[in-house]
This record gives C-alpha cells, structure tokens and sequence, in this order.
C-alpha cells in the first residue's frame, strides 16, 4: 500500500472547490469532502469530484445510535466514495453497524476508518471538558483497538499517534492523519502537528493536507511539495 496525500477541500461551495480543482492540470489529488462543502451543495459534489478522477475521502464524522449509522452507511456506499469515517467515541456496536451498512450487497465497500481524538484536542481538554482523565495518547490507543476489533481499516489520528497505533493494531491498520504543517508553516488551530517529511518517518499511510495547500500562494507548488517530502 502506498502512502498519499489528501486535500482537505474544505471550501463552502462548488464553485470555490471547482475553481480550487482547475489549478491542477496534470495531477489529480486525493481529495477530503467534509461537512461544510457536504452539507452546502449535497451528494451531488460529491459525484462531480469522482466524475473528475479523483479519489474521495468523505470526512463526515458519523456518531449515533448504532441502526442510525448503519443506515446512513449504507446511503454513502452508494456514492462511489474511497473512504469515509465515524468517531470511535460511538462504541464497538456502532462501528459493526456502520460496517455492515457500507458493504454493498456484492461485498464491495470504501475503506472505513475511525477518529480517536481531534487534532484540535489537548489533554487539558479532555479532562475539563469531557472528564476523560486518563492520558490521551492511552485514549487514543484504546479507540484504535477499539476500531480495529470492530472490524475497521483504520483511524484518524495525530501523526505522533501513527508508529504507536500499528505497533498496536498491526502495520496493515491505516493511519490517516491530520494535523500536517510545513516547517516554516503556521500551526494554526492545531494542537498535535507534524511536518509532512516527520508524518512519513513515524509511520503515517495517509497525511490531510489542508490550508497549507488550500490557501498558498501556489496551491499546486504546495502540494507537490508535500508529495515530495511524504511519498517520494
């Protein structure tokens, strides 16, 4: 399995992800669909971006009773998506559900993968606000076996989490991860960053690329640098 680079297309229209799209004349980037472009244009977005050759990771983050879930699931199998995902917080029921949902009557389904905690969380975080004492690199642990014992192909996680979450859950679990920065980048409202070259070395399958390359000055100069410090 080869390593990628996803963008995270987290605009609010079609003309804006469009317009976003054109710059790349030669390449076709993996993309990340989350709930703002989602919830503002529909399904449908999503069947453009496929109909233009690139991959699909839609980042909708499902989380509930574990027959709702199954059933939403089961309508986002039929967009032709190559991965997508819930919070492992719902519990090992919900993600089973989920799963049974995704797969389509020939077998068939996109990559299924779990968010263990937000990049955005801190421990202190975690223990004001969700009274989750316990140390958040443990959580994070504990909710990638959670996925994996699920059934799951992997999680989203920090890029410092990824070597560790293999080491648990085996090397063929997928490691998406977010929170990547340049070097001479700003962090942002980040609080667990790495840079693409660092991600690559810890163990990161998939990096989530977004205002690095999103809002550059030359957003296809910023992708293809982080091809080149993550994949090449």
């Amino acid at each position: 399995m080869g390593k990628d680079v996803i963008v995270a297309c987290d605009f609010s229209s079609k003309a804006d992800v469009m317009n976003f799209l054109d710059k790349f004349k030669d390449e076709k980037p993996f993309v990340k669909i989350g709930m703002e472009l989602f919830y503002s244009e529909g399904p449908s977005i999503v069947s453009e971006i496929k109909a233009r050759g690139h991959k699909i990771f839609l980042d909708l983050k499902l989380h509930d009773i574990p027959n709702t879930v199954k059933k939403s699931m089961a309508v986002l199998s039929g967009l032709d998506v190559d991965m997508t995902n819930l919070h492992a917080g719902g519990g090992i029921p919900m993600m089973e559900a989920a799963l049974e949902g995704l797969t389509r009557p020939d077998g068939t389904r996109p990559l299924l993968i779990a968010v263990t905690q937000l990049t955005s969380t801190s421990q202190e975080i975690m223990e004001r606000d969700l009274l989750i004492d316990k140390p958040i690199d443990e959580v994070v642990m504990h909710y990638a076996h959670n996925a994996k014992t699920a059934g799951l192909d992997g999680v989203v996680c920090s890029p410092r989490e990824a070597d560790n979450v293999h080491e648990k859950c085996s090397q063929s679990f997928l490691t998406v991860t977010p929170g990547i920065r340049f070097a001479d980048g700003d962090v942002g409202d980040q609080v667990r960053v790495m840079t693409p070259e660092k991600a690559k070395l810890n163990g990161s399958d998939y990096i989530v690329v977004g205002r690095p390359i999103t809002a550059a000055e030359d957003p296809v100069a910023a992708y293809k640098r982080c091809v080149k410090e993550f994949v090449d």
